[in-house]
């Protein structure tokens, strides 16, 4: 074995100073050793470790970390080999060290690293032998060992019987109490890096937070303690994990930080636990307790020591003796659960074979049996100091970073009394007051009789002095101030019984006690008597003393466990010495003084010279001046020898000066120089080594004081030569009583006094105890601070009790109060103040920053520690927070530490991580924990298997269970903890903090839990919506007004859009069917109106009553996203479309069924019509703003349409949702615009009947129009319209009231089209059977039968006399006013707009036009008569060719003629010359002779008295005939040339017969008239086409039968090329 040195130096780091926060861990062999925290980038550590190597084949791990506020992050790792590390026994300058990112391994062991940092450090390291220990122990150990080598199976001494005659108690801890090194340990990383195994997993890289030693699963132990808030004197770390297959990262849960780190991963996937204990560094070794585990492999495992290789440590001592085999005893009674569910058992030989090596049983059976033997009594002492720490069965400890195995253990109950972490009770488990004073029995067997001492004859009790004035005659001094008392000037006052002279002003301030200096001063000038009577006065003082407060001196006896004989004897010793006083007292006394800080400046430079004079009695020492400095070092010792114990060491500091003004103030002044401070110091509160601060105080009220001075003083007592400080004295006496009431009459419950008023804080114990450390502080000069101190750092270690957190808030916020509040008289930092501290500022900071990290940890199981169903562990918590408020107070204030951690912040994290392992808890334990807290208990109901109790893509039951845990959570945080957690009202509200941290982790697994569910479908669809119907009242009940969530569209609506696509899908089929049965039911039921109001049937209320339904459960969804809202509208609006277009598409196939029917067809246009109104009331509860133009009248027919405009305040609907709506509404329009067209149509029989009714009364009206007769005109109107009327009265009173208003309207219009187009066809221009342009040509067939066609239009088509034009004009008045119907109809403005009525008003305004003006009509109209208007080319003259084709499909032919236009500049006659050129590819197929010629006709107004037409000569069998023959064509003035038109026709001459028809062509003069002149290329075209207009001018004309102009008008524009000719 062999002892391995290193000291830690220094390191350079790369990067900012103030991003560096460092500390170094070493890692050897399963031990792990840390240095202290080093703020920079070159920190210096400077810090000694060794370690006992009994494997040379491993290495030296060396980890920089860096300390963070919640994690520490790795700066870098080295791993240096054992064997290249060289021996030495003297310390070397050391080596630096390049540090890498990752370590690289193999069979599970690190044999290097890897990645480079720029980062490095300086390390010394060596071997050197073992320190010697004494001769006996090495005989003695080395025959015990030989004894084990020998020894057999059968001899061992029985490991059961041991650990059953005394349980081993546990305590939620990380070090023991009575283990000093561990207690004040530094560990001011707030999560430190604590894995008990040297070798980490892999990947280990330095992106890796510096996890918790308990951030992975612990096994759960058996304990059965009493539940008591203490920590346990002899207490051991044995938390350990059960060996587990299965990686953490296989349960559906990650750790708090939501990503568990590598490390766990590997140690899971490994199989290797991470056994820790706690650290026993004792002297300059470090140990770890060992547990024992079976591996994965079925070898055993240890934490990492192979005890069968021999001794694996040498311990230092029985005590090291006794606790490894207490832990290793234990760890083998603990029924240890392996992987597979196993329980190793005792040893025994009944059981089954252990899976141990016989070896290892045989040597852990050994030292368990020299515990035994070296035990000697330890068993009553442990008894009787033991406290318990309670811990449950099948729970285990976790760290703030903690992922709970969860499915292995029972969980416990949830909300109040949610656990993620054991409750540490006790208070700091590493027991951060080192309380090392309970059991150093030598130190309290001194404490007990100084405390006698010191309340036997209180100075509180001092005898007062009897002062008169007193005139000195000989220079004297202050015995107080050391002033000058002389003559009647310098008058003091002098007390008559002990001598002693002072001041006025300093007669308050002494404190000498009256009766023990008369007797010390009797004795010493021989006055016998008078030394009895004082000392009779003394014995009689403190007998009153002692029979008035019986009770102090009692619990002073119980305190320390006197019995009372030892009591008595002792109480007579402690008088006796108090009467002795200082006769037989002496001491020596060395005092270094060191230095000073912050002194006044009283130089004009604005500096000092100080130097120091120190006093003991008569004996006074000077120290050299230190120039210009106002913090000096002098660092110089003097020796006293002191003879009284009332004699007090002076110590005041000086400003030299050596000016003028000195020197004359020498001569006139015993003190030349200028005083800068003085501390009085009690030679009795003098005891031991002492490196004390003084604060530097006035001498009289004008002095100008500031600083402190800081003296090291050794004082050697006669007789007491190795007596502690009293410090250490008045800690011990402090530590003893609290732990006297606080864990032997208390059981672990700190007893909180009651004090009132400004100085309540000082109040520490009850009036008896409290008075026992006063009066010994005031005895041995214990500043109240460090009373103060001292008791803050016993809380400590019972800072989980009831009402502790209060009180310990309280000490420590005027703690902060007295460093940080500077005083006028000194302008010291606080930070100097505090490095003054008697109490030392290491040990202060380090107790505070455990404190830290201990209450982070516990307040991120606040749940736990502070259940929300006690008001006073409420109260408690707030506490806590309070008293971490102060703590950062202190290091901002009084260490004035740049940025520490802000409280707020601190307190946040906290609750963060709370919250994570509260959801993973409740995650893991949904269905136990949701049926203990929400359903009765059912004993006969079997419980789910255990993978069905998680989360399933077979079902949905999980997620509505947890959203209740969640909600019961976020309802205790925001009603319990938000209230008390109230100190930082603008940074933190836990109940906000919670449902935002339990919605961000809900959400990660409701997104993926549904992604999972979208593969496969297995659940309904139903299920998936009342499930987001569940998180949708989540989020708005508890997520949406979150600061972090306002205004941000979430995502949970995107989670289950294809689950809502997916029911919509389903719900359209769904109303598809139910359409069609409520379709079928209307039908059977004859299309009844539902009621007397509603004239539909009762299947639109149906089908819009599921639809809405429908509708209303997407609404409800109150999706906040619109893009997947829009995906919603767009389906659902198909889903509309699709059900009423096969509803109307029914209704229009089934309506001509019903069209004989009264009421039925009218039913089913305002089912129709309800289809529309109901679709726009979706339309508008859809999110769309309807604006609805009611009725658009134009043209004589009246639109109703309605337009959905989306407008972007309020919700947006979907653009896509929205076409589709109003494309249904159209499509809805028009199948009530054809069923109203169906409808009306079935009345045009009946309406031609009545017209033709009116037409023969109305033809029966003869006679001119006079004035006589035009009354007669209005009855004649009525008499004619009595057909009509009849019929229409009885079918609109019909309609009225069984039509909706609108659907009326519509048959209004169809009846009001149908009426005016009969008028017109029937009566104004009458039509045969055939069409007008089929009459011409049967009539024009047979050569020369003009005749024919007029008698024929004669017979069908009658001309009106201006009489009975009159008569239709009063009717059609009539028949509108009735169609208005007052206003109840069609509107006036419809009616005089309708095309229909137009029509007819120009047909009877054409009967009193000339035939001059109806053919003017006729051409500025019609201008596409032949081809559509199309073909004509147009070239400057004769001989140049178009340049393009005609254009038109199939001409037959094509003419050329040349045309001038002339205008006489004087009269403006018009003329116009034709030149007609010829004709080209005819096509025209004859058996017989082919004479075509062309035919040249102007058609236009005034032509009646001039030529109008000409011919060319014919041309034999040409089929492109050249003509060649001008013709002139006189207009007249009275029109333009826009008013005439030029028809050629190309016939072929027949003689005795008809010439016939080849092709016809009509030029319009407009077309030519900016030309003037010009060639045109006319395709030939068949016949002539005309408009309505042109039809119903050639009817008018056409009965014009004495009109030469109107019959050639007629003949020409009938002319047409017959099909069965010329082919």
């Amino acid at each position: 074995m062999s002892l391995l040195c290193v000291r830690v130096k220094k390191a350079k780091l790369q990067g900012p100073p103030d991003k560096f926060n460092t500390y170094v861990t070493l890692k050897v062999q399963n031990v792990k050793s840390t240095t202290i925290t080093v703020r920079g980038d070159q920190p210096c550590w400077e810090q000694d470790f060794m370690f006992e190597i009994n494997r040379l084949d491993l290495g030296l791990i060396v980890e920089v970390w860096n300390k963070g506020l919640i994690w520490d992050t790795m700066v870098g790792t080295a791993w240096i080999p054992l064997r290249s590390i060289q021996q030495s026994e003297e310390e070397g300058s050391g080596d630096w060290i390049f540090l890498d990112a990752e370590v690289l391994m193999k069979a599970d062991e690190i044999y290097g690293t890897k990645n480079p940092t720029p980062h490095r450090v300086l390390l010394d390291t060596r071997f050197e032998l073992p320190f010697d220990i004494p001769d006996d122990e090495a005989q003695y150990w080395t025959g015990k060992l030989e004894r084990i080598n020998t020894m057999g199976i059968d001899d061992e001494f029985p490991l059961e019987d041991v650990v059953q005659s005394r349980s081993l108690p546990f305590a939620a801890s990380q070090c023991s109490l009575d283990d000093q090194d561990s207690a004040v340990d530094d560990r001011d990383s707030d999560y430190r890096s604590e894995t008990s195994n040297s070798l980490p997993p892999r990947y280990h890289t330095t992106a890796q937070p510096n996890s918790s030693l308990h951030q992975y699963p612990i096994g759960s132990r058996q304990q059965h303690h009493p539940d008591c808030c203490t920590d346990s004197i002899h207490s051991f770390d044995l938390d350990y994990r059960d060996q587990r297959g299965t990686s953490p990262v296989d349960s559906s849960r990650f750790g708090s930080s939501g990503n568990l780190s590598q490390t766990s991963s590997q140690l899971s996937e490994t199989g290797q636990e991470s056994t820790g204990g706690s650290e026993l560094e004792e002297s300059f070794h470090s140990y770890h307790s060992t547990g024992f585990h079976p591996s994965t492999t079925g070898q055993p495992r240890t934490n990492g020591y192979h005890l069968t290789n021999g001794h694996s440590t040498v311990l230092s001592s029985e005590k090291q003796i006794h606790r490894l085999s207490l832990e290793v005893g234990q760890s083998l009674k603990n029924n240890t659960t392996t992987e597979r569910g196993t329980k190793l058992l005792r040893f025994n030989d009944d059981g089954p074979p252990l899976p141990f090596s016989p070896s290892r049983v045989r040597w852990l059976k050994a030292i368990n049996k020299v515990r035994v033997e070296l035990r000697e009594g330890q068993d009553e002492e442990l008894n009787a100091r033991q406290a318990f720490v309670k811990s449950s069965g099948g729970s285990s400890l976790y760290g703030i970073d903690s992922m709970p195995d969860l499915r292995k253990k029972k969980p416990i109950a949830l909300v109040s009394d949610v656990s993620l972490v054991q409750a540490r009770k006790a208070g700091i488990a590493s027991a951060m007051a080192a309380r090392s004073s309970i059991k150093d029995e030598e130190l309290k067997t001194h404490v007990y009789k100084k405390t006698l001492q010191a309340l036997i004859y209180p100075i509180s009790c001092t005898t007062p002095h009897n002062f008169e004035v007193w005139t000195a005659t000989t220079p004297t001094y202050c015995y107080e101030c050391e002033g000058l008392l002389w003559g009647i000037a310098r008058q003091g006052m002098r007390c008559s019984e002990c001598g002693v002279k002072c001041h006025e002003k300093c007669q308050e301030l002494l404190n000498a006690d009256c009766l023990q200096r008369a007797a010390e001063k009797s004795s010493k000038h021989g006055a016998e008597d008078r030394t009895q009577n004082i000392i009779m006065a003394m014995k009689d003082r403190m007998k009153i003393r002692e029979r008035n407060k019986p009770e102090i001196f009692e619990l002073i006896r119980e305190v320390y466990v006197i019995s009372k004989a030892i009591h008595a004897q002792q109480m007579k010793t402690i008088k006796q010495s108090v009467l002795d006083g200082t006769s037989k007292w002496s001491a020596k006394i060395t005092i270094t003084v060191v230095c000073a800080q912050g002194l006044q400046a009283k130089d004009k430079t604005g500096s000092s010279d100080p130097y120091v004079t120190v006093q003991v009695g008569k004996t006074k020492k000077r120290t050299k001046t230190i120039y210009g400095n106002l913090n000096p070092v002098w660092d110089e010792k003097y020796h006293f020898e002191c003879h009284n114990s009332s004699d007090r060491i002076k110590v005041r500091v000086w400003d030299e000066d050596d000016d003028i003004k000195s020197r004359v103030k020498q001569r006139l002044k015993r003190e030349s120089d200028d005083f800068l401070g003085q501390s009085i110091i009690e030679v009795r509160t003098l005891s031991g080594e002492m490196d004390v601060w003084y604060n530097l105080e006035k001498r009289t009220d004008k002095s100008a004081v500031s600083g402190a001075i800081r003296l090291q003083i050794n004082v050697e007592i006669k007789g007491e030569e190795k007596v502690a400080p009293y410090h250490v004295q008045y800690t011990c006496l402090h530590e003893n009583l609290f732990h006297h009431f606080t864990d032997v009459l208390g059981q672990g419950v700190v007893k909180i006094p009651e004090a009132r008023g400004d100085d309540g804080w000082k109040v520490y114990f009850d009036d008896v105890a409290q008075e026992i450390v006063d009066e010994f502080a005031m005895r041995y000069g214990i500043e109240s601070i460090y009373q103060a101190m001292t008791h803050f750092a016993c809380l400590s270690s019972k800072y989980m009790c009831p009402g502790v957190p209060a009180v310990m808030s309280t000490l420590l916020a005027n703690i902060n109060a007295f460093y940080a509040h500077t005083t006028a008289s000194t302008n010291v930092s606080a930070s100097d103040r505090f490095a003054a501290s008697n109490f030392g500022k290491e040990r202060f900071v380090k107790l505070l920053d455990q404190l830290h990290n201990s209450l982070r940890i516990d307040l991120s199981t606040y749940r736990n520690h502070f259940p929300a169903s006690s008001k006073d562990r409420l109260q408690d918590l707030k506490s806590t927070v309070d008293l971490l408020t102060s703590i950062t107070f202190f290091r901002m204030k009084v260490q004035e530490l740049q940025s520490p951690p802000r409280a707020s912040q601190v307190v946040r994290d906290c609750v963060k991580a709370c919250l994570n392992s509260t959801y993973d808890y409740v995650f893991n334990n949904c269905q136990e924990l949701y049926s203990r807290q929400y359903q009765p208990i059912d004993t006969n109901k079997e419980d789910l298997p255990l993978e069905e109790q998680g989360p399933s893509i077979k079902n949905l039951d999980f997620w509505p269970k947890l959203i209740m845990l969640i909600v019961s959570i976020i309802e205790e945080d925001r009603n319990s903890y938000t209230p008390v957690l109230n100190q930082f009202p603008q940074e933190l509200n836990v109940g906000k903090v919670s449902a935002e941290v339990m919605w961000t982790l809900f959400a990660q697994d409701m997104k993926y839990a549904l992604e999972e569910h979208e593969k496969h479908r297995l659940c309904k669809s139903t299920d998936y919506m009342n499930l987001h119907f569940k998180v949708k009242w989540l989020n708005n009940e508890y997520v949406k007004e979150l600061p972090n969530f306002k205004g941000v569209v979430p995502d949970y609506p995107s989670w289950f859009l294809q689950f809502v696509l997916q029911w919509l899908d389903e719900n359209e089929d769904v109303s598809m069917e139910f359409m069609h049965g409520a379709l079928e039911r209307d039908k059977k039921d004859g299309f009844q109106q539902t009621s007397e109001h509603a004239l539909f049937s009762c299947s639109v209320v149906d089908i819009f009553t599921q639809l809405n339904q429908s509708f209303e459960i997407i609404k409800k969804l109150e999706c906040p996203d619109p893009n997947v809202m829009a995906h919603y509208s767009r389906r659902f609006s198909k889903t509309i479309a699709k059900v009423l277009l096969q509803y109307s598409a029914i209704l229009t196939k089934s309506f001509p069924t019903y069209i004989d029917k009264e009421k039925i067809p009218c039913v089913l246009m305002n089912n129709v019509q309800q289809l529309r109104i109901q679709l726009e009331k979706m339309f508008e509860s859809m999110g769309a703003k309807q604006s609805q133009e009611s009725e658009e009248e134009e043209v004589g027919e009246e639109l109703e349409k309605i337009e959905v405009e989306l407008e972007t305040a309020g919700k947006k609907m979907d653009p896509e949702a929205s076409d589709l709506l109003n494309d249904l509404q159209v499509k809805l329009n028009s199948v009530l615009d054809e069923l109203s067209s169906t409808f009306g149509n079935s009345f045009h029989s009946r309406i031609d009947d009545c017209m033709r009714q009116m037409a023969t009364l109305l033809y029966q009206i003869k006679g001119p129009l006079n004035d006589s007769n035009k009354n007669q005109v209005e009855a004649d109107s009525d008499n004619m319209l009595r057909p009509l009327m009849d019929f229409l009265d009885g079918k609109l009173t019909l309609f009225a009231t069984v039509c909706e208003k609108t659907v009326l309207k519509r048959v209004l219009k169809e009846l009001w089209r149908i009426v005016m187009s009969s008028l017109e066809k029937t009566i104004v221009l009458p039509q045969g059977n055939e069409t007008f342009g089929a009459q011409i040509l049967s009539a024009a067939k047979e050569l020369g039968q003009l005749s024919k066609l007029k008698d024929h239009m004669a017979g069908e088509a009658k001309s009106l006399s201006p009489r009975q034009c009159a008569v239709m004009d009063v009717a059609l008045d009539t028949i509108k006013q009735y169609f208005h119907a007052g206003g109840n109809g069609l509107k006036k403005a419809f009616l005089e707009k309708s095309l229909e009525l137009s029509s007819l008003r120009h047909a009877l305004s054409l009967y009193t036009q000339t035939t001059d003006t109806l053919i003017k009509t006729f051409v500025t109209t019609q201008h596409a008569q032949v081809h559509n208007g199309k073909g004509i080319r147009l070239t400057p003259n004769e001989k140049i060719q178009p340049s393009r084709g005609s254009g038109v499909v199939k001409p037959i032919g094509e003419v050329s003629v040349q045309i001038e236009l002339h205008t006489h500049p004087n009269n403006g006659e018009r003329k116009v010359s034709v030149k007609v050129v010829g004709a080209s590819d005819l096509k025209w197929q004859t058996s017989g002779m082919f004479r075509p010629f062309v035919e040249i006709s102007m058609i236009g107004p005034h032509l009646g008295d001039k030529k109008r037409k000409f011919q060319t000569k014919s041309k034999n069998n040409s089929w492109s005939p050249k003509f060649n023959e001008n013709f002139h064509f006189v207009l007249g003035n009275q029109d333009g040339f826009e008013c005439y038109e030029l028809q050629i026709c190309v016939k072929d001459y027949c003689f005795g017969r008809a010439d016939r028809v080849v092709g016809l062509a009509v030029i319009q003069l407009r077309e030519i008239t900016g030309r003037g002149n010009c060639a045109c290329w006319c395709p030939l075209g068949q016949r002539i086409h005309m408009d309505d207009t042109g039809l119903t001018a050639m009817r008018i004309l056409s009965q014009r039968s004495n009109d030469d102009v109107a019959k050639e008008f007629v003949r020409l524009k009938s002319e047409t090329r017959s099909a069965e000719e010329g082919r």
